[in-house]
């Protein structure tokens, strides 16, 4: 059983797609603290040819409250002056058609819980992408919840029968091989290969939200993106 654990990101970049399509089964891990000017409610867009952030407003946002408790603020002027934002950064790629209206689904969403919300937006662009893996929720499964940081990941991973553990490059320094070895679980990092696509003509600005690969890459292509990794794992 392979398991991935992440943070409800709000329409993340390539590489967590990747990750979420190499699992079996995919924890939106809601039950830990809120990170100010982490990912969770903002990504970044390509706009006159550099990146600029768009965010999902929110109420009673702190490090000091679960992600789980943190609400959307359903301002409907916020979230068109989103959505003009990334009508004038992409009316002219080449899937805008196919993706503005997805994107109008996700930022419209009702969900006040941002961890549904994201939720909601990870099943509209996984069935865009064809990414079959089933999404569970932290907050819904029996657990120590006084455990922190990699020993709650264990948790998980016993509970949900994991032999398999991946997570993203950035949780090198997070994880470590032998602790998940001594509970028979293999580790893996998932590290994102060079995608370049023209954006424009630009200078090609990478690691932006899943928005700008898929207005400027047919579905087949981002397809083929999800494979482009490597993996990192522990030397027998």
């Amino acid at each position: 059983m392979k398991i991935g654990i992440m943070q409800p990101y709000f329409v993340p970049y390539i590489g967590y797609w990747q990750l979420m399509n190499l699992v079996d089964r995919y924890v939106i891990y809601d039950d830990v603290n809120f990170i100010k000017g982490g990912w969770i409610n903002r990504n970044r867009i390509l706009v006159n040819g550099g990146p600029k952030y768009i965010n999902v407003p929110m109420l009673g946002a702190s490090p000091n409250v679960l992600i789980n408790e943190v609400k959307v603020d359903h301002n409907e002027a916020v979230i068109r002056k989103s959505l003009r934002s990334i009508e004038g950064a992409y009316r002219k790629a080449p899937y805008y058609g196919v993706i503005y209206p997805m994107l109008e689904d996700i930022l419209w969403c009702e969900e006040e819980n941002i961890a549904k919300y994201i939720e909601y937006s990870f099943h509209v662009i996984g069935k865009y992408l064809g990414i079959q893996t089933e999404l569970l929720v932290s907050s819904d499964l029996e657990k120590d919840n006084t455990l922190k940081g990699q020993d709650k990941v264990l948790a998980i991973c016993r509970q949900l029968n994991a032999t398999e553990y991946f997570n993203a490059i950035g949780g090198q320094e997070l994880y470590s091989f032998e602790a998940f070895r001594k509970q028979g679980i293999q580790l893996h990092f998932v590290k994102t290969q060079d995608i370049v696509y023209d954006q424009f003509g630009n200078e090609f600005q990478p690691n932006l939200s899943i928005i700008d690969v898929m207005m400027f890459n047919p579905q087949s292509k981002v397809k083929e993106y999800l494979a482009a990794y490597t993996l990192i794992s522990e030397q027998e």
